[in-house]
């Protein structure tokens, strides 16, 4: 199999259109308003690239992608339709048929869990998702880096919460090797973190973390099993749903080794509702972004995204894309007919129709293609008739679903949450022991007799009197480059427990770390 048919033939239709698997790693668009028939494209390409043994990992994005489980249905309404376009078509050996899926689910409610870790996503992604300031990341950037010196695993949001609180309190002792850390700009971030798991973002932080090997999984038929995100609530969360597939791309390029040009990709990936990856993202992201998409079909991946305009695409990042479907574009506005314009001339030039005319006049299940040739070309766009989906259109019961996500190879894997040692038990610990050892102190103190007492407290007791001493107190730097983070803080904190209102500090801090947990 050296392609994967995509439709064509008809008297009004060009030759047929294949997209070669030695080029599915250069990336592909389909775009086109809503309604025109993105989803069937989408669906009928992850069926070639399964069929082809090829990986794929695809967002639900609507609900009604589950389908490709289930083989089509020779009593629906569109039976009859389907079979005619085959034969228009030349499709000669159309056949109904199901697809391995592997159904995920961030909430874990339609699928198997999907985590990660706080130290996986990082804090620039982390930042992307909380929508923070650059003073604001500035600190997310100084926390990452203490628990990375400290040894302390950031996994959760607990973690990283205790981390914060740990942070303000002891803002002081880290200002001259970190730079100013406003307590406001701490405080704003905890917000920003209520908020986020407000959202469900505490299901997505945690372990045990996703394993990319788990997406690239083939049958015992050497099918390769699509991986479909149920996105129809995480649409309602959109920062999470992009920041989500921004990771998922940064780690593979990561982690993949360079392949080179494959016979076929390792690994397809779909994203739908492409415009809200890009939508308000500072320029440093887009431009990882653009990095990775560039570099990343070295290591046999490709990235298709789905949108309603390529406009949602930006520019450098669209140049990349060489194989091409674009359904029917509306122009309602002056806007629209602008974006309609920028479309038809990002195609190569086919004489025999406007493109232009075509992108406007196509109807469901056409569309205007273009595929890269096998020298890596771009294809003259042509008019193409979609062939029609082997697998069921729409969604599925959740009866249905249940028995697949049960008898899936990755059951039980990540069905349970693993909650290990990490920076917020490893700080709630030290807490606990320092105001243990603080309560020890002052209950010596007290049962201490009064010479004994008025002796630690700097004066010497001479047995009839006492007088203040004379000793010189041994000289101590306040702080040491080479004192670890951790050594800074416990000297601040012995300095402060012989007081009280050292003691009240360190019930404050208690009783932050505690109501964080």
């Amino acid at each position: 199999m050296d392609g994967i048919f995509v439709g064509g033939g008809g008297a009004a239709y060009g030759a047929a259109q294949n997209i070669l698997l030695r080029l599915g790693n250069r990336h592909g668009l389909i775009a086109g308003a809503t309604g025109t028939g993105k989803t069937v494209t989408l669906q009928i390409l992850a069926e070639g690239f399964s069929a082809a043994g090829v990986p794929v990992f695809l967002s639900d994005v609507k609900g009604d992608l589950a389908g490709l489980s289930l083989p089509g249905d020779p009593q629906a309404k569109t039976h009859a339709s389907f079979t005619e376009r085959a034969t228009k078509i030349g499709l000669t050996d159309y056949a109904y048929r199901s697809f391995p899926v592997t159904f995920w689910d961030i909430f874990g409610q339609q699928g198997h869990p999907v985590r990660t870790t706080l130290a996986e996503m990082g804090p620039l992604l982390l930042a992307r998702l909380l929508d923070l300031s650059e003073a604001q990341e500035g600190i997310l950037n100084i926390a990452f880096r203490i628990a990375d010196e400290e040894g302390w695993p950031l996994l959760d949001l607990p973690d990283l919460r205790s981390l914060l609180v740990w942070l303000g309190e002891n803002r002081k002792a880290l200002e001259l090797r970190y730079g100013a850390i406003s307590t406001a700009s701490v405080g704003a971030i905890q917000r920003r973190l209520l908020v986020l798991e407000g959202e469900g973002g505490a299901s997505f932080f945690g372990e045990p973390a996703l394993a990319l090997s788990d997406l690239m999984l083939t049958d015992a038929e050497g099918r390769g099993r699509i991986s479909i995100l149920a996105a129809d609530r995480l649409m309602t969360a959109p920062r999470l749903y992009a920041t989500f597939l921004l990771w998922l791309l940064s780690e593979l390029f990561e982690t993949l080794p360079e392949v080179g040009d494959p016979e076929k990709p390792c690994l397809v990936l779909f994203f739908d509702e492409a415009h809200l990856l890009f939508e308000d993202a500072p320029k440093a992201l887009v431009d990882k972004v653009e990095q990775v998409a560039r570099l990343i079909r070295s290591k046999g991946v490709g990235v298709y995204f789905v949108t309603q305009n390529p406009d949602d695409v930006p520019g450098d990042i669209l140049g990349q894309l060489g194989n091409r479907v674009q359904h029917a574009l509306r122009a309602f506005t002056a806007q629209d007919r602008r974006a309609l314009k920028q479309a038809a001339e990002t195609y190569r030039d086919n004489p025999a129709f406007d493109i232009e005319a075509a992108i406007r006049e196509v109807g469901t299940g056409e569309a205007v293609t273009s595929f890269l040739e096998p020298k890596g070309a771009p294809g003259v766009a042509e008019r193409t008739l979609i062939r029609p989906p082997s697998s069921r259109l729409g969604a599925i019961d959740v009866g249905s679903r249940a028995v697949l996500v049960a008898g899936s190879p990755l059951a039980g894997k990540y069905d349970t949450a693993i909650d290990r040692e990490s920076a917020h038990e490893i700080l709630t610990a030290r807490a606990a022991t320092a105001a243990a050892e603080a309560e020890r102190h002052e209950a010596a103190e007290q049962d201490a007799p009064p010479a004994d007492r008025e002796y630690r407290a700097g004066r010497r007791y001479t047995g009839t009197r006492v007088e203040q001493s004379t000793a010189k107190p041994v000289s101590r730097r306040s702080g040491s480059r080479s004192d670890s983070t951790a050594e800074a803080f416990a000297k601040s904190f012995a300095r402060q427990v012989g007081t009280q209102a050292g003691r009240a500090v360190v019930r404050g801090i208690m009783g932050g770390l505690f109501r964080g947990k």
